[in-house]
């Protein structure tokens, strides 16, 4: 890499730098309108906790942004900027320009999804309708499986869905025993 180069690319980390600086200062609240969230609509509380958590995971994600600037510009200073860190490699300048924070080249950069990290509600929150919390008191249930008495109204699958004459689909829910 030239020197020209290198200082290109050292005044995009600077002015990336600052704008981060300004940015991470910068946060956005997000208030509710109401005085009293008693009579708001569950979808308004959904709404107020979705931008809540919106704005802190721009937050973090900024934050971790400027931590990849400052050690970016910490290797130009200290000389190993352009250099793979785990094996010591030239990084080619395109990578640089496109991303002037790396600090690996392309054969040690992280190029795996993370596939194991899963939102902790998954850990009391299951998609089964007949018994979706396990860790619940047995007295708060009737562990009846509920899903099954407001299909019988009709569903996506129902016979209003499906092509055909609805005489062909006479048969389409099973007939309860009559007694």
């Amino acid at each position: 890499m030239t020197d020209k180069q290198l200082n290109q690319l050292k005044d995009q980390l600077t002015d990336q730098l600052k704008s981060l600086e300004r940015r991470v200062q910068h946060k956005e609240e997000f208030d509710t309108t109401e005085l009293s969230n008693y009579d708001n609509h569950p979808g308004d509380a959904g709404t107020d906790l979705f931008d809540m958590e919106r704005g802190m995971a721009l937050t973090q994600f900024k934050e971790e942004e400027l931590d990849d600037t400052k050690a970016a510009l910490a290797a130009i200073e200290a000389g190993t900027y352009g250099k793979c860190t785990e094996c010591g490699k030239e990084i080619p300048f395109e990578r640089l320009e496109a991303i002037p924070t790396a600090l690996t080249c392309i054969d040690h950069a992280d190029q795996e999804p993370d596939l194991t990290s899963r939102p902790p509600e998954e850990d009391i929150l299951t998609g089964d309708t007949s018994d979706p919390v396990t860790q619940e008191d047995d007295r708060l249930r009737d562990f009846t499986d509920n899903f099954q008495d407001v299909e019988e109204f009709g569903s996506s699958d129902g016979p209003q869905d499906q092509p055909g004459d609805d005489e062909d689909m006479e048969d389409f829910y099973e007939e309860k025993s009559k007694d």
